[in-house]
């Protein structure tokens, strides 16, 4: 007797013959002459190659959310990036918004220019995001128009992507969900014990983003100070919550940055007079605009105190309030350290024109 029954991936036929053997309705009972199982609830016969079906499909299913569904790209990423050869590791940062749905959307901050954009085109097909800007990529020496393009995958909740020009690859990078910090502007961080970054003699205590030499950046009568296209450098210690003092000076058309953490840079530029926008004097690179001007002229000395607790920014510059508590979204373009649940280094930027510090205080903020 050939008897056909309907299961999770369509009908599957039995070809086992039948003897007429009796099967009690009361329990589930085994007829091995005819490689039959009777199931009470359904009063179907089932043989036993759908038990081999059904044990072969197990792994299949349980995997299916390890592959990841349109909508799992949703959320803010934070990338890290190999490019070639290069060592170093540095960090993009990647919103999604409305994945699974018409109103696909996303930001973006990452090479080149690494201000925070809207990204103009983007979709998903057959499990991959892509993304496109087209704009000045630099190949070798030249540098001409072009797209640069974004492709990512999720894999048990973490993204592996490429970057491509001209449809060759030129990074690698990684992503994990952005984490959610629970510290906030409560009332209840108190002051430690002041530590002097820069002890106004030597560069104990800095090094390189990629090294732990200090190339490209000296001492000069008790200030510290950086030569042109200078690398960044970075403080060998880690901090979480505190308050930066710094007192410094830029000169002409230059501009320099301090990433808290090795993450979010608060911007250093000489722009005495410039309407106000992401990248002025104090402004949180690309992201808060400062609320109002207080940078002085080139070559005047400036103080700044920022304040970091959790994601939550505050920055005075030359004693005035120009970013009150305002909430940090994510990386900007200094960013190096892509951790952001954990203690991170202070950098400061050097390739942009001549900038020097005289002061350098942080104070922990603890509980």
């Amino acid at each position: 007797m050939v008897r056909t029954t309907n299961f999770l991936f369509g009908s599957f036929t039995n070809n086992c013959a039948t003897n007429g053997s009796t099967l009690h309705k009361d329990r589930e009972e085994y007829d091995p002459e005819n490689c039959n199982v009777f199931l009470p609830e359904t009063n179907h016969l089932f043989s036993r190659y759908h038990d081999i079906v059904k044990f072969l499909a197990i792994p299949l299913l349980l995997s299916l959310p390890l592959l990841g569904a349109d909508s799992d790209f949703n959320g803010r990423w934070n990338l890290v990036v190999k490019e070639g050869n290069d060592q170093r590791s540095r960090a993009w940062w990647l919103e999604v918004e409305g994945a699974g749905t018409k109103n696909l959307k996303g930001k973006f901050v990452g090479a080149p220019g690494g201000q925070m954009d809207v990204i103009p085109t983007i979709r998903i097909d057959k499990g991959e995001l892509e993304f496109v800007f087209r704009r000045n990529y630099r190949v070798g020496s030249q540098a001409k128009e072009r797209d640069g393009v974004y492709r990512a995958r999720i894999h048990n909740d973490q993204l592996t992507g490429t970057f491509l020009l001209e449809g060759n690859p030129v990074a690698q990078f990684t992503g994990t969900r952005a984490p959610v910090i629970r510290d906030k502007e409560d009332g209840s961080w108190k002051k430690g014990n002041p530590i002097s970054l820069f002890n106004g003699t030597d560069l104990t205590g800095w090094k390189l983003t990629d090294s732990e030499s200090v190339r490209g950046w000296s001492v000069k009568d008790g200030l510290l100070v950086n030569s042109d296209k200078a690398p960044d450098i970075v403080t060998k210690e880690k901090f979480w919550n505190f308050e930066l003092h710094a007192e410094f000076k830029v000169g002409p058309k230059s501009n320099s940055g301090i990433a808290l953490r090795d993450r979010y840079e608060v911007q250093i530029w000489e722009d005495h007079g410039r309407p106000l926008d992401g990248h002025s004097m104090g402004a949180l690179y690309s992201r808060i605009v400062p609320s109002e001007p207080a940078s002085k002229p080139a070559g005047e000395w400036q103080t700044m105190d920022i304040r970091l607790v959790g994601r939550i920014v505050t920055v005075k510059l030359n004693g005035k309030t120009i970013i009150d508590k305002k909430e940090i979204e994510g990386l900007t373009a200094m960013a190096h350290d892509s951790n952001e649940a954990a203690p991170g280094p202070l950098s400061i930027q050097g390739d942009h024109g001549l900038v020097e510090f005289r002061k350098l205080v942080l104070t922990p903020l603890v509980r």
